[in-house]
């Protein structure tokens, strides 16, 4: 479906057929009518999840805290204790009664107090939970860096372009004056300024040729690959859509992110650590059969039950339920400072976002046809003698400047959108 602005873009391509028509073309008609190569962009997303190695340091974490909660779950190992030895029995004469051996055998089984093993499988639960947290909000943020360094690499690529064409323009002309005889100083200085002109224009599209093959690089290390492995950038949609309000991006990001998320886990299991330490001030309880006999003058056995239970007198536990109350207020302190920095994050980015896109409206709908207007008049009164050099080359600058001044408003504003899906955790391109 063709955007609103088709037809302006579409009536400039017609009418100017000169090479400043072009380059204006290549800024106006991405924003216009580009069509995100979803499959490609989702596809590079993919592939640098399936083999980016940290990917395997959250696998890891997940795998670890399972096997904590696992451990939290089971009971303790039931004492196996054995004693053996000799007994002698004599009278009060000192006369031997009989002698022989004794044996004892018990086994004693730990039982917690009630409610501390589904104190500890709870808080284990929720480290599990962290860990997953941390899985998903990488995924998150690498999708979002790749789809940034995507982004970074196709506003490179246009500057570059747009660089290149204004830059050919005074190329041709020095071909063009070259041909002409050059009667006097005044004529000869012209065609040197209008090549140093030009030098100094071929500057700016090898900059970008550096940041686009920077972004590469980046992407092929995030996706595994050699730095040198040649990568086509899919085609990005550059159109800076509208966007939720503030309010609702704050809401949203209040729900979603993925700092506040974790940090809401971890309070949580702070109160499950308050109420484990209150619990760990009850100890627990040793219960478990015995076996006893004596052999001497008489052949003795004894059986029964036995019990050991410490007594809570000297060791309450004080200290451990002071320091677990003081982390989850710490944990507690650290959510609402974290809510606040997002809540800011999100109002800038949203505020930046907004400004950004009305300056990038008012370049593409009247400052870069007006400036292009006026490069294209530039050029054809110099070319005719009515235009002097110095007039001719700052209208060239000024509008090779204002195509600057838009990929820079247009840059800022995929970056502030690009931070708004990282803080709301919502994709925000695709409106």
């Amino acid at each position: 479906m063709s955007c609103p602005e088709n037809s302006f873009a579409q009536h400039l391509l017609l009418k100017l057929k000169t090479f400043t028509q072009i380059s204006l073309a290549a800024v106006i008609a991405p924003l216009c009518c580009a069509a995100t190569d979803a499959t490609s962009v989702d596809a590079l997303v993919a592939e640098a999840f399936a083999r980016n190695p940290e990917v395997n340091v959250y696998r890891a974490q997940i795998a670890a805290a399972k096997g904590e909660r696992r451990t939290a779950a089971e009971w303790q190992n039931p004492e196996l204790t054995t004693d053996i030895g000799a007994k002698l029995v004599r009278d009060l004469d000192g006369r031997s009664l009989g002698n022989g051996q004794i044996w004892t055998v018990s086994a004693m089984q730990t039982f917690e107090y009630p409610g501390r093993i589904a104190l500890r499988k709870a808080i284990a639960s929720h480290q599990i939970a962290l860990a997953e947290l941390g899985l998903e909000g990488f995924r998150v943020a690498l999708a979002a860096r790749v789809r940034s360094l995507l982004y970074r690499a196709a506003l490179s690529e246009q500057k570059a372009n747009a660089a290149t064409a204004v830059a050919k323009r005074f190329d041709d002309l020095v071909s063009v004056l070259s041909q002409r005889p050059i009667a006097g100083v005044a004529p000869q200085l012209d065609v040197r300024i209008i090549e140093a002109s030009a030098i100094a224009l071929k500057r700016r599209p090898i900059e970008a040729q550096r940041e686009i093959q920077s972004a590469i690089y980046e992407l092929n290390q995030l996706r595994g690959a050699k730095p040198n492995t040649p990568l086509n950038i899919p085609q990005m949609n550059l159109n800076l859509s509208p966007i939720a309000s503030a309010a609702a991006l704050i809401a949203s990001a209040r729900t979603n992110n993925y700092r506040i998320r974790t940090h809401v886990v971890e309070l949580e299991q702070q109160g499950f650590k308050v109420k484990l330490a209150l619990n760990e001030r009850w100890p627990a309880v040793r219960v478990g059969p015995y076996a006893h006999n004596e052999r001497a003058d008489t052949n003795e056995y004894h059986f029964g039950v036995g019990a050991t239970l410490p007594l809570p007198l000297w060791n309450k536990n004080a200290g451990k339920i002071e320091t677990a109350k003081a982390r989850a207020a710490q944990a507690e302190a650290e959510l609402t400072a974290m809510i606040r920095e997002v809540e800011r994050k999100v109002s800038e980015a949203a505020f930046i976002y907004g400004s950004r896109r009305e300056e990038v409206e008012k370049l593409q709908v009247s400052i870069l046809p007006q400036m292009r207007e006026a490069a294209d008049v530039a050029d054809r009164n110099y070319r005719a003698g009515a235009l002097p050099i110095t007039t001719y080359t700052e209208v060239q600058k000024q509008y090779l400047d204002s195509l600057d001044a838009f990929s820079a408003a247009q840059s800022a504003a995929i970056e502030a959108r690009q931070q708004l899906e990282e803080l709301t955790a919502t994709r925000l391109d695709k409106r």
